[in-house]
């Protein structure tokens, strides 16, 4: 009975295993495959609550449908793995069928000068033999001759001849007396003697052949001319197949674009785009490579005219882009007419927010390029045969076919639509601070030129009008009020190239702090947009715990100035005059008045600007009569300044990026950055002395000021450690 019992026990257990199994494998119908199948298109990894959502949309079970899309992704990989390793089969036959026809043809190679076999070891051995034997016998004449000539002229003679080859076994030695034989052998007796010698003992060595004369001019320029012709003509074709690809890319969706399911941005699926368009001549690739790929588009009150002639001129296209261009320059002008547009060769150098962000150098082709009556391209790409020392920058970057499509909107405005693309091959880790704003592709990314273009298109339409402003009486011309912005987007512009920090002289002390984050720099000037002399720059970056618009709305705030300004001496300020630069309020150039005693003359010139990507604080100290002339319409190229300021963007991080607690932990990144002038200009004789007997000094007090500063505005912004 208790057998019985047991078999009954057991055949029940496999039963219901049976009935489990056949409910797991029961299979899907044909409308729910359909739609997880669009759905996978969508989405390949559904997370938890998708997945719950799916099943109530179906009929099915979350587990069900995570084993399915399990399933999916391991049959799409592997028939994507079989796809490629048919496609290098197919390649490894290839190979091997030209390695065996190279192989037949070396067996059956001829000689080019008799059409007959290759000459065998033991008779190339034999031909060399009579080289030497003929050289042997060359040298003997040539003692002869030389021998016969210092007969007659009385003294030792060496005569050598540039007719012998320069790599032929025992050369003869050089002497300047060549010229003798050249000059007193024809038509004297010493001819006839000399013919009988080489009538007597060269009977039978052939005569050697006379050098080729040198090609003429009109030669070597046409040389140089088909070398040129050449050259352009490989950059003509690097120019149309870069244009044709950004076109192409700016009107591909899927599979050459991928939207991010992290920040919503499009980048480029390499796989898909290197099949499309394989690069023969790709960089090197490191550990340290990455590759960066996102467009944008936006409306820019420019016409597409404006904007290309701005391309092609390396000054304005610094002024457009003042954060972000710190260097630019045009190398060559290859062609202004018969491409239909303009071809140059040029340099730039990019560097934005921070010393701890690595600049980044280019040299590439730019072309801009007429498309239609309405449209025009503008295309960046690397040059693999532009050849020019870079500058020691921290990263070797190489940009694949980048730039914009500009089309003319015919309302004084346009549509501009950005691509970039850029491998970058970092030398050092970007700084854990701003890593994710790097690698996020938000520092150089396509959306950070598109929002510059507009911006700075905003600011030179508010600088050609003489409405909204709020001058306050204390500029009545439009000529003053242009004249205060020229220096003012001077002063941006020298503000933000001092962040990269390049320029450093040797001292006994680093120039890095790196207890505190503080990094300073030495420069001597000797440029008059700037005061002459050693200049100081100390700079900091930290995070904050506030977004950006908090920060820059604090340091807008004349209440809050005296917190945090050491200029004021914690003394109230007040604005004298404001020029507004964009429609939002916090973009405007501002001269204040601090009020602080014995000093009346004393101002501050400054400028604000803030949008979606960050925001900058900077200003400089200028003097009352400096201020008048400026108004009154001083050239302003003459007028020295040195500016501090802040820079402010968010940090990079995404709502998804949460701590332990689930709490979402985005801030503001900060860059405070001051010069000081540590000693005016002397002569030559007292700057070492000078600058060995301040270092200390000078790096401790700008140190002390950088500190103090970043404390006070951490106690004003309840941000202290």
């Amino acid at each position: 009975m208790a057998d019985s019992g047991n078999e009954q026990i057991g055949e029940s257990s496999s039963s219901r295993k049976r009935s489990r199994r056949q409910k797991l494998c029961n299979r899907h119908s044909v409308e729910q495959i359909q739609q997880l199948e669009t759905y996978f298109k969508e989405c390949p990894h559904p997370d938890e609550n998708q997945r719950r959502k799916l099943s109530r949309e179906i009929g099915l079970d979350p587990k069900q449908i995570k084993f399915w899309f399990q399933n999916k992704r391991t049959q799409t990989k592997a028939l994507s793995e079989r796809a490629d390793n048919n496609i290098l089969r197919t390649e490894n036959e290839r190979f091997h069928c030209e390695n065996m026809a190279m192989r037949e043809a070396l067996k059956n190679i001829i000689c080019p000068h008799c059409d007959g076999p290759p000459p065998g070891e033991e008779e190339r051995k034999r031909n060399l033999e009579k080289m030497k034997m003929a050289n042997q016998r060359l040298r003997d004449e040539h003692e002869r001759i030389s021998n016969l000539i210092s007969s007659f002229v009385g003294r030792s003679f060496a005569m050598t001849s540039q007719l012998a080859p320069q790599n032929t076994v025992g050369s003869l030695s050089s002497s300047s007396d060549e010229s003798l034989v050249s000059q007193n052998i024809v038509g004297s007796p010493i001819e006839n003697q000399l013919n009988n010698v080489r009538g007597n003992s060269t009977a039978n060595i052939p005569p050697r052949p006379l050098p080729s004369p040198p090609p003429p001019p009109s030669i070597i320029q046409e040389n140089e001319e088909i070398r040129v012709d050449r050259e352009k003509s490989l950059i003509f074709g690097s120019v149309i197949s870069a244009t044709d690809e950004i076109v192409e890319l700016l009107q591909m969706n899927e599979p050459i674009w991928i939207k991010s399911q992290i920040d919503g941005r499009y980048f480029i699926y390499r796989d898909s785009y290197e099949k499309i368009y394989p690069k023969p001549n790709q960089p090197y690739k490191s550990s340290a490579a990455r590759i960066e790929s996102s467009k944008e588009s936006g409306v820019v009150t420019m016409t597409a005219i404006e904007l290309i002639q701005i391309f092609l001129d390396p000054v304005r296209y610094m002024n457009m882009f003042p954060t972000i261009v710190t260097k630019a320059r045009t190398i060559e002008v290859v062609d202004t007419e018969n491409f239909g547009g303009s071809v140059q060769l040029m340099y730039e150098k990019l560097h934005i927010l921070s010393p701890l962000v690595g600049a980044r150098d280019f040299f590439f082709i730019r072309c801009c390029r007429q498309l239609d009556p309405t449209t025009w391209t503008m295309v960046d790409v690397s040059y693999d045969n532009l050849r020019e020392i870079q500058s020691g920058g921290p990263s070797q970057t190489w940009k694949f076919p980048s730039g914009c499509v500009i089309q003319d909107l015919g309302n004084g405005k346009s549509m501009v639509t950005w691509l970039e693309h850029v491998h970058v091959d970092d030398k050092t880790h970007t700084n854990r601070l701003y890593r994710d704003l790097v690698c996020g592709r938000q520092t150089f990314g396509a959306k950070r030129w598109i929002i510059s273009l507009q911006r700075m298109s905003e600011r030179h339409n508010f600088a050609m009008g003489a409405n909204n402003h709020d001058l306050e009486g204390v500029i009545g011309a439009l000529e003053g009020k242009q004249n205060v912005m020229q220096i003012s987007q001077r002063m941006v512009k020298s503000f933000c190239e001092i962040l990269s920090m390049g320029d450093r002289l040797d001292f006994p002390t680093s120039s890095e702090m790196t207890n505190s984050g503080v990094r300073v720099s030495f420069r001597k000037n000797e440029d008059i947009s700037q005061p002459k002399g050693l200049i100081v720059t100390a700079a900091t970056s930290l995070w904050l715990p506030l977004s950006f618009d908090t920060v820059f709305n604090f340091f807008k705030d004349d209440k809050t100035r005296p917190q945090w300004d050491v200029l004021t001496n914690g003394n109230a300020v007040g604005e004298l005059a404001q020029i507004p630069t964009g429609f939002f309020p916090g973009n405007c150039i501002s001269i204040i008045q601090p009020y602080v005693p014995k000093e009346n003359n004393m101002l501050l010139l400054q400028e604000t600007n803030i949008d979606p990507m960050g925001a900058f604080i900077i200003y400089a100290p200028i003097d009352l009569p400096t201020v008048t002339s400026i108004i009154n319409g001083a050239d302003t190229t003459q007028i020295p300044i040195l500016p501090s300021g802040f820079i402010i963007s968010p940090d990079g991080r995404l709502a998804a990026d949460r701590d332990s607690n689930g709490i979402s932990q985005t801030g503001s990144l900060l860059t405070v950055a001051f010069q000081i002038l540590v000693s005016a200009n002397n002569n030559n004789n007292n700057n070492n002395l000078i600058s060995k007997q301040e270092n200390m000094e000078a790096v401790a007090n700008v140190h002390t000021l950088l500190s103090s500063t970043v404390q006070k505005i951490k106690v004003a912004l309840d941000c202290a450690d």
